[in-house]
């Protein structure tokens, strides 16, 4: 990766209820601790808060994308974050504290018609913002896969070009993450789904 550039994530979901429903407690009952274990994770830069939640400050102000339309909801579970690479982000998406919350998400969400998470690419320099991740989702999902919106699936380099994950090297990552996190794992793995 060509030094001086960052990996930007943005997801967005909807929840079959409200946030503050029983139908999603258990979102809220992990929501703190993924937090923590995105923090602890190899890679990981920093993301965004919320504006009026206690945490990080927010990058900009809080948009949706247009698949939020007609959901009834005026937020939605989304999240913003920058990585030092695509295998960092993967290992913490996929492992421990973060994949026991994937295991559970068909409880809490709605199935998606539109990209879970876009990547892309930025100067070191820059933060992205929430508008950027919402407009790249619905790019992805319009247009599909390009350097400017990509996903695990067909992922792109910093420099532009198609690129291939090293699958060893974030099982390698995840291992260090797991070393990291057992406390917040322990925790998940007693709560209810």
């Amino acid at each position: 990766m060509p030094s001086g550039k960052h990996l930007a994530m943005y997801n967005f979901g909807l929840h079959v209820a409200p946030y503050s429903s029983p139908a999603v407690e258990g979102f809220r009952l992990r929501e703190a601790a993924n937090f923590e274990a995105a923090a602890r994770a190899h890679g990981f830069i920093g993301r965004s808060g919320y504006d009026g939640d206690p945490g990080p400050a927010c990058w900009g102000k809080q948009v949706f994308p247009r698949f939020i339309e007609g959901s009834g909801f005026a937020t939605a579970p989304s999240s913003l974050s920058l990585w030092t690479d695509i295998e960092s982000l993967m290992a913490f998406s996929y492992d421990g504290v973060h994949a026991d919350a994937l295991k559970h998400a068909r409880h809490w969400n709605v199935k998606q018609r539109w990209p879970a998470l876009v990547l892309w690419w930025v100067d070191a320099d820059v933060i992205p913002e929430w508008k950027d991740g919402a407009e790249r989702l619905e790019r992805l999902h319009d247009e599909g896969p390009s350097a400017a919106a990509f996903s695990f699936k067909q992922p792109y380099a910093a420099t532009g070009h198609p690129a291939t994950i090293d699958r060893s090297r974030v099982k390698e990552i995840a291992a260090k993450n797991a070393m990291g996190q057992s406390d917040l794992l322990a925790h998940v793995l007693a709560l209810k789904a």
